[in-house]
């Protein structure tokens, strides 16, 4: 059976390995898999929502969709937009934000972290995330949505918007489908390089905690050199392991990267020291990142050629979402000349 899947991502700072492992892969795969319908948005107006620098917006609008086209999305097979260059999504927002309890907002954990102890001054945008998220997912009539667990809380909301307005305005039928949660094997969670005990972000202060999808081969072999490990040598198990977060992150690592289990990761480098599996790490980095940073920095050379793609998919993307919106404001009730 076919499925409808959406998934996007922040044009905020450069993509790295964690988004690559994490997201971009399966994304890949899901294109390949079957007959799916993909629909791949750069979500720039979730981008602004804890301030932004405008005069960098565009290009980093640019750079994220070249990396999705780098790590191999097909821009013929899947749609590759800019959310902005969609109204819809803005406009589906507003109608569902005025059915949407402040409550279930008010118990978002992401709002609760990114707001931190300046709740009261943070910004309606980064209150109501969840609702664009939900408008972003629903008017493409989305079937499943590929998620990690800081955002199974959104999608929920997402279904919870659903059924609310199925059952309000649709006399129960099921004008929005409740979308699902993608599941795509055992999770991919990639941790700093500096503290294993923190998710890889490519919004964290130091560069050298990350991998980025642009960084040269001198780069990443510096930044695996650079890790953070512990006085033992590499774990040869699991309960080996235990309490050292940043030697089982390389050994995550190298696992996902060479596509093995971790297991055979420790039978391989456990008992030796840490310097051999990072230049194994490093070398492996480079072999599989490399012929996505080339094509990265190719698009990013013709920007005419990226504007180009985004546009089409934006377009594309359009034809499914216009026809969800004037439903919406049909059955809600809206005036129409």
């Amino acid at each position: 059976m076919s499925k409808r899947i959406l998934s996007c991502m922040q044009p905020t700072n450069r993509l790295q390995l964690g988004n690559y492992l994490g997201a971009l892969r399966n994304w890949v795969n899901l294109q390949d898999e079957g007959d799916n319908e993909c629909l791949y948005g750069v979500v720039d107006l979730h981008a602004i929502t804890n301030g932004h620098d405008a005069s960098a917006l565009a290009n980093a609008t640019r750079e994220t969709a070249a990396a999705y086209i780098a790590a191999g999305v097909d821009p013929r097979r899947s749609y590759i937009f800019a959310q902005s260059s969609v109204p819809e999504h803005a406009q589906l927002n507003w109608l569902f934000a005025s059915m949407t309890q402040m409550g279930k907002l008010e118990r978002m954990t992401q709002f609760k972290d990114k707001a931190g102890k300046n709740a009261e001054r943070a910004g309606l945008g980064l209150f109501a995330y969840p609702v664009l998220m939900a408008a972003d997912i629903l008017v493409y009539k989305a079937s499943h949505v590929p998620v990690g667990d800081d955002q199974k809380q959104h999608l929920e909301l997402a279904r919870d918007i659903a059924s609310m307005f199925n059952e309000k305005y649709a006399g129960g039928e099921e004008f929005f489908p409740l979308p699902e949660p993608v599941i795509t094997g055992p999770a991919t969670r990639v941790m700093s390089l500096r503290d294993g005990t923190q998710k890889m972000s490519k919004s964290a202060e130091s560069d050298m905690t990350r991998i980025n999808l642009t960084d040269d081969a001198d780069t990443i072999a510096k930044k695996f050199k650079k890790a953070k490990t512990d006085q033992g040598n590499v774990p040869s198990s699991e309960k080996e392991g235990e309490g050292r977060p940043e030697a089982m992150n390389l050994l995550g690592i190298y696992a996902a990267l060479s596509d093995t289990p971790i297991e055979a990761v420790m039978n391989e480098y456990g008992g030796q020291q840490f310097s051999a599996l990072k230049t194994a790490l490093s070398d492996l980095a480079v072999a599989k990142l490399s012929p996505i940073t080339i094509r990265m920095a190719e698009l990013m050379s013709d920007p005419t050629e990226i504007d180009n793609i985004l546009k089409a998919g934006a377009e594309k993307a359009s034809s499914l979402a216009a026809p969800t919106l004037e439903d919406t404001m049909k059955m809600m009730g809206f005036w129409k000349a």
